[in-house]
């Protein structure tokens, strides 16, 4: 097991956190064929918090889970920060969610 797991899950409940926080937690799942965009983040069917939500947390899940390799690279807060470039000030803590996520994927603790 790789010894960053257990950070890397406690930075996705983070993640979910702040998405719940924000009031970005959906209760109903997109359609399928939202989800079965091949566009990087989904970018033409969802917008990126539910991107996160029903294709990012659930897929880093999975690998957690089933110890599966870990992503060599992330850079998911840049991103965010291009998505939310209005509302950088309300999506902080996401934003630092996100960074922190990135930094563990990067190896860098």
């Amino acid at each position: 097991m790789d010894p960053r797991c257990v950070s890397i899950a406690d930075q996705l409940l983070l993640i979910e956190q702040e998405l719940r926080s924000l009031g970005w937690w959906d209760e109903v799942s997109p359609s399928d064929d939202a989800l079965a965009s091949q566009t990087p983040f989904c970018v033409d069917t969802l917008a990126f918090e539910q991107w996160l939500q029903w294709i990012f947390l659930p897929r880093m899940k999975v690998i957690l889970e089933n110890d599966l390799e870990l992503p060599h690279a992330s850079g998911i807060r840049a991103m965010a920060e291009e998505v939310y470039r209005e509302r950088l000030r309300e999506v902080g803590r996401l934003l630092d969610a996100l960074g922190a996520f990135d930094r563990l994927i990067g190896g860098a603790n």
